[in-house]
């Protein structure tokens, strides 16, 4: 059965709700801090001064449609069908007004005005249209209706699986569990994809059929060993014979919302976040239970920037509900995104002390800590995270490889090293643990020759890495074998030509070929690039001096042999 990881789809879906814009006489300043408010994603300033706008100016299209932008972003859907049906009122024709209304009236159960208004060519767009039509139909009884539908919709060229998998849905949703199941599988059309919310519906309905072994396999085919809690939870409730009930779909509405859902879905990467969000705020309008919806919108909230209102959508999640793990670490995140570490970091600690059992949270926790440069506490951290752990599996190389590099900055190296190899150990060919310790083994000046294959094969494995590059680099300079050091750092340089350690290490490369006004030039580029937020590597009282008398004469300083008695290729 295929797993439907993402689809590219905008170009179907895609609605441009946007009306054109229509010149008018609207309360300039208000208007003006409402466009202004808008366009940084800042809905709730916008909504209050629509406000305003619209009291001087009532039926300006341009001004409404931006306004009802405004509301449904922020997730004020009752206020947006106010301005929606006004829009509707005074002729205007907006598809996101017709979104707004159509799901309104599915909320409502008032499928007989759905029916009517598509009828009237109250259109969102055509995937759109065709699938609320069928989920109507269900909402009035008119099963054998809404699957002709739904087939119809399984007929057209790109779409297919999109009524595939409504119509699966809708035969869960009035209790035929065998033809869902059958369609789900997969095995009588090649262009049913499953997303994570189809996989846990399958399951469901897997249960209901008393074939727990079979939901079993689909979550393992699924997603292996790297469950998040809610599919741990599903899981385990399977394991221990639970005959787990759907719900996923209950009934039209859900479904409809599951159309919103859908097409999020396919939109994600190929438009802007804020149209996105449209429409998850609709299916979270009608149905406020829908975690994913929730979690969705706080994660788009995130990358609009709107941190404080990530924050406040993530805290809506419940504490017994499955998912309240991957909230709280959302949480965490956007607090980091706005700037309050402290804040951030007790999110974590409070939920490792609650979920002390959950790897994944300790693992968490320690990351946030080595971003924080706090290793120590880092390393305690995925300490825990690995005592949760049986025995060592393929998935786990990089809590092993997270921890080696805590022990290794805080100067722990035989730890970081035994770390560094079970990471090799679980992933022999990885190329960011063969990068990191065979790079760290040519700063020692040990292993120089294992080194040097260690990074060879990182950078075969990833050529266009500028970092590993400048690892290769870096290891032939040490190596003494200066000219072949000069292709692949000024090769990393161009792959990443602002960060200061490859800049720095360039013109190391061309001290030692003799190339010393270049030098000069890359160290002076490596200044440059360092500020407060430059990693501790970057050592600038370092190149200032090397700017003043030159590498040799540093290195003679600091006890090293000079370059000009180095041979080349020792």
């Amino acid at each position: 059965m295929p797993i439907w990881r993402s689809t590219c789809l905008a170009s179907t879906v895609a609605l441009g709700l946007v009306a054109a814009p229509v010149q008018a006489e609207v309360a300039p300043g208000a208007y003006l801090a409402a466009r202004q408010a808008l366009s940084m994603s800042e809905f709730a300033q916008a909504t209050d001064y629509f406000s305003q706008a619209m009291v001087a100016d009532p039926d300006n299209p341009m001004l409404l449609e931006n306004a009802l932008t405004a509301f449904v972003s922020l997730g004020q859907i009752e206020s947006a069908r106010d301005i929606s049906r006004r829009m509707i009122q005074t002729g205007a024709d907006s598809q996101l007004a017709n979104m707004v209304l159509l799901g309104a009236d599915a909320k409502s159960g008032d499928w007989e005005n759905v029916l009517e208004d598509l009828d009237a060519g109250q259109s969102v767009g055509p995937l759109f249209d065709d699938l609320l039509r069928g989920w109507t139909l269900i909402g009035e009884g008119r099963v054998s209706d809404a699957l002709e539908q739904f087939d119809s919709v399984i007929e057209q060229d790109g779409v297919s699986a999109f009524g595939l998998y409504h119509k699966a849905l809708a035969l869960a949703s009035v209790g035929d569990l065998e033809g869902a199941a059958e369609i789900m599988s997969g095995d009588e059309n090649d262009a049913m994809r499953l997303n994570r919310s189809g996989i846990v519906a399958y399951a469901q309905v897997l249960s209901q059929l008393d074939r727990n072994d079979d939901a079993i396999a689909l979550l393992d085919e699924g997603f292996g060993g790297d469950l998040d809690p809610a599919l741990a939870q599903l899981r385990a409730r399977l394991a221990d014979g639970e005959r787990v009930p759907v719900s996923a779909i209950r009934d039209a509405t859900d479904g409809v919302a599951e159309i919103y859902m859908s097409i999020a879905g396919a939109l994600g990467g190929e438009t802007s976040n804020g149209y996105i969000l449209l429409y998850v705020r609709m299916a979270q309008y009608l149905r406020p239970d829908l975690t994913e919806a929730t979690l969705m919108a706080a994660g788009l909230l995130e990358r609009l920037g709107q941190y404080d209102q990530a924050i406040a959508a993530y805290r809506r999640v419940s504490r017994d509900d499955p998912a309240f793990a991957a909230a709280e670490m959302g949480r965490a995140e956007a607090l980091r995104s706005a700037g309050r570490d402290d804040a951030a970091i007790e999110v974590m600690q409070q939920l490792s002390e609650l979920q002390p059992d959950n790897p994944a949270i300790h693992t968490a926790l320690g990351d946030a800590l080595r971003q924080l440069e706090r290793y120590e506490e880092a390393a305690t951290a995925y300490d825990a995270a690995i005592a949760q752990f049986d025995s060592p599996a393929e998935p786990q190389w990089v809590v092993y490889f997270a921890r080696a590099i805590a022990y290794e900055r805080t100067d722990r190296w035989d730890e970081a090293e035994a770390d560094f190899r079970t990471a090799l150990e679980l992933n022999p060919k990885q190329p960011q643990v063969l990068n990191y310790l065979g790079y760290s083994y040519v700063e020692m000046g040990e292993n120089l020759d294992e080194a040097l294959t260690m990074i060879e094969e990182a950078v075969a494995a990833r050529p266009d890495s500028g970092y590993i590059t400048d690892s290769l680099g870096w290891a032939y300079y040490r190596l003494g074998r200066f000219q072949e050091a000069v292709e692949p750092m000024e090769k990393a340089v161009s792959l990443v030509p602002v960060d200061p350690v490859i800049n720095d290490h360039l013109g190391d490369v061309y001290w030692a070929v003799g190339r010393k006004l270049e030098a000069r030039f890359q160290w002076s580029r490596a200044l440059s690039f360092i500020d407060d937020d430059t990693s501790t590597d970057a050592d600038p009282d370092r190149i200032r001096r090397k700017l003043e008398v030159g590498l040799d004469k540093v290195l003679e300083e600091e006890g090293e042999e000079p370059l000009d008695m180095a041979r080349d290729g020792g």
